[in-house]
């Protein structure tokens, strides 16, 4: 009877995500535990956020060993619409300040 191959990877690869993945969050509930405030505290959680959030697509669904194509096609969109997020938010505080500036409080 034939035996299929199948592709195992080390648990210590595991072990390693799971502390980094531990050291991150621990970072994150920092940010709240030392009260940082203002653009410092959200681009802190979003970066931790996005660091978790890439690191357990990459290993634990396995696009980490996928083809470059793959990548690419599922990553490209979600960091698109962040450039496309941070973009409105500049914008917003623009008009924003521009309708302060010159139409008063």
């Amino acid at each position: 009877m034939a035996h299929a191959e199948t592709q195992q990877h080390p648990i210590s690869t595991y072990f390693k995500v799971w502390g980094i993945l531990f050291v991150l969050s621990a970072l994150s509930y920092m940010v709240d535990f030392f009260q940082v405030q203002g653009y410092a505290r959200w681009f802190l959680i979003i970066l931790f956020m996005m660091l978790k959030a890439g690191l357990i697509v990459a290993v634990f669904m396995h696009l980490q060993w996928e083809r470059l194509a793959l990548r690419c096609a599922i990553l490209v969109p979600p960091l698109s619409l962040l450039v496309l997020v941070a973009l409105m938010a500049l914008e917003a505080d623009y008009v924003h300040l521009t309708r302060v500036l010159f139409l008063g409080g």
